[in-house]
């Protein structure tokens, strides 16, 4: 069974590329009709590439492979950066499938493959389903920036009693402040500038401080968790006087230089720095189940599916004006 459809991809050029596909279901594959896509960072570094852009998708799913039985024609789902799993190895069975020992990465098999785009074939297991009533357009930022944050509140111990500290109020960090608050946490906003006070806590945060390396914020109680939303030129030492004993720190925007870390504050304080990788599939369906329960939602900006509406998406992306999310509609 073979479908062709229309997708969004990079250029050597930098432009977004317009192009027809056209792939061969396999037995546990599926295509779905895509009428969401969240816009992430990522998509940047793959501009380019020459691949088909986006992993924060939703639509319907309008065909299937014969050994398919997970989801259904029509059903409403989500898929995120993973595009497939095995399902079957040990670490796929207990939870832990985004480190599946016969995961497919990107390469030439799904260089066509992206929520930007008319559709899109993906893996049975990997795709999720959205609960009803909980718009699409709100689901689909959850598929990779929720499901990031969402990886961390959810996986590495965060009580509710705890002082959660989130650095940045973009994208990754509007959202972990709107989940961690409906966890019940305290959560404590760090930004740069007084200009998003007003709205960090409209999204649920407890306390807001303006934080610049190399100065105290006077009587500041310390963090159990501190969640690394913004920049990813991070001064570590600056965070060691903001963490309780045996705190954490997690960066979630990350890049390929080398960053100096304090090994013997790290020491002195039990400071851990903890790493996430992309959400297991477990993770993304208990967030969209959460965020459907406390109707969580991002704050988003929309454009049209269409190459100049992903040009227009990226370029708002890349001047520092979107608003949280970027998510692009079929029309």
């Amino acid at each position: 069974m073979s479908v062709t459809f229309e997708v969004f991809r990079g250029s050597k050029e930098g432009k977004i590329v317009a192009d027809k596909t056209t792939r061969t279901l396999q037995p546990n594959e599926v295509y779905i009709e895509t009428s969401h896509s969240g816009l992430c960072g990522t998509d940047e570094h793959y501009l380019h590439s020459g691949m088909a852009l986006g992993h924060e998708g939703v639509g319907r799913v309008s065909q299937i492979g014969r050994d398919v039985t997970s989801v259904k024609i029509g059903q409403r789902v989500g898929f995120g950066y993973t595009h497939y799993v095995c399902g079957t190895c040990e670490k796929c069975l207990t939870g832990w499938d985004q480190y599946c020992e016969n995961k497919k990465e990107y390469g030439s098999h799904d260089h066509d493959l992206g929520s930007f785009g008319e559709g899109t074939v993906w893996d049975a297991n990997c795709v999720i389903p959205i609960p009803d009533g909980y718009d699409s357009a709100d689901a689909a930022p959850l598929m990779c920036a929720g499901a990031t944050v969402w990886t961390v509140l959810s996986e590495y111990g965060v009580k509710s009693t705890d002082r959660v500290g989130i650095m940045g109020v973009g994208g990754l960090g509007h959202l972990a402040i709107k989940l961690a608050s409906a966890m019940g946490c305290h959560v404590v906003v760090l930004s740069s500038s007084e200009s998003k006070r007003e709205e960090a806590f409209s999204f649920g945060a407890s306390e807001y401080h303006v934080f610049k390396a190399g100065e105290e914020i006077p009587n500041f109680k310390p963090l159990n968790h501190l969640l690394l939303c913004g920049s990813a030129s991070v001064d570590y030492p600056s965070l060691m006087p903001l963490m309780e004993v045996h705190g954490s720190i997690y960066p979630l925007t990350v890049d390929l230089s080398c960053t100096p870390v304090p090994l013997l504050h790290l020491n002195l304080k039990g400071v851990s720095i903890q790493g996430s990788l992309v959400a297991s599939r477990h993770s993304l369906r208990s967030l969209v189940e959460f965020a459907a329960k406390k109707k969580i939602t991002p704050t988003t900006m929309t454009f049209p599916l269409t190459a100049s509406g992903v040009e227009d998406a990226m370029e708002t992306l890349r001047q520092g004006k979107m608003r949280y999310r970027g998510v692009l509609i079929r029309q």
